[in-house]
């Protein structure tokens, strides 16, 4: 099945209830199974401008990349090219938002954070920086798949505070890692096998600061045979906590597989072995 056919990608983004303007940004490209969301930082509008420029160098230079090549083939280093595309991305995105911070004095300490997941062969690469977070309800079980960069999640990996205190910690936006702080940044990573039915959310801190985690995964699991609704309620649900900031999500269903299609090589060689 195409990547188009076999994903239902939707998105939504709301200022809040607090601030006057939205710093987040959001994008999806259908066509190649990429999903981007940033959540910009700064005076004035140098927030929105760190989020614009992070999504659009993610998602042109993606789309750029894979015409005429696929994902799931190799680089030079032997790494799958839909790995190495987000990293070099991210890291290319972060040089352009802190060179323009270091040029225009308007923008300067301006960054991002991202998390943002291309969709191939079966699996989804998902890389991100700061505390935008990705979720996965499969069946009953709803989790998170990122693990924030935050002096929050240190702490609570250093056993200095519970989860349980953390839900009431003023250190919640303190991140440790940013898009475009520095001239260079490292993206965590991964690669996870996915399954028909899956459903991702990729979220601004405004969500999971505003609802709790097992209010999110409830109202997917409601909600999840029609994702604009859930997408609408789960941004009503931060707005009706408080909306103390901006908020964004972006749902992605998995409606069928779409592994890779084999080359003739490949195809001679499982029809061999069977």
């Amino acid at each position: 099945m195409e990547i188009k056919d076999a994903l239902e990608i939707v998105s939504q983004t709301n200022p809040g209830m607090v601030r006057s303007h939205n710093e987040d940004s959001v994008t999806y490209d259908a066509e190649i199974g990429l999903v981007v969301l940033a959540d910009g930082m700064g005076g004035y509008n140098a927030g929105e401008v760190a989020s614009g420029i992070a999504v659009s160098v993610l998602s042109s230079e993606v789309r750029h990349h894979l015409e005429g090549a696929r994902p799931e083939q190799l680089d030079d280093s032997g790494e799958e090219l839909g790995m190495t595309l987000l990293r070099d991305n991210v890291k290319k995105a972060n040089l352009s938002i802190f060179r323009a911070a270091q040029s225009q004095p308007q923008y300067a300490g301006m960054g991002t954070t991202i998390v943002t997941a291309l969709f191939y062969d079966d699996r989804v690469a998902v890389a991100h920086v700061g505390d935008s977070r990705m979720y996965r309800l499969r069946g009953d079980t709803f989790e998170a798949v990122t693990r924030d960069h935050s002096l929050l999640q240190e702490q609570i990996d250093g056993g200095l505070i519970s989860k349980e205190d953390a839900r009431l910690s003023k250190n919640k936006n303190l991140v440790t890692r940013a898009v475009g702080i520095d001239d260079d940044v490292v993206p965590e990573i991964q690669v996870l096998e996915v399954q028909v039915g899956d459903i991702y959310l990729l979220c601004s801190d405004g969500l999971n600061d505003m609802v709790e985690d097992e209010d999110i995964g409830m109202t997917l699991q409601m909600l999840q045979n029609n994702l604009p609704l859930a997408a609408t309620q789960l941004v009503q649900q931060a707005n009706d906590n408080g909306g103390r900031d901006n908020v964004s999500v972006i749902l992605v269903k998995v409606k069928g597989r779409f592994s890779a299609p084999l080359g003739w090589w490949a195809k001679l060689r499982a029809w061999f072995e069977s």
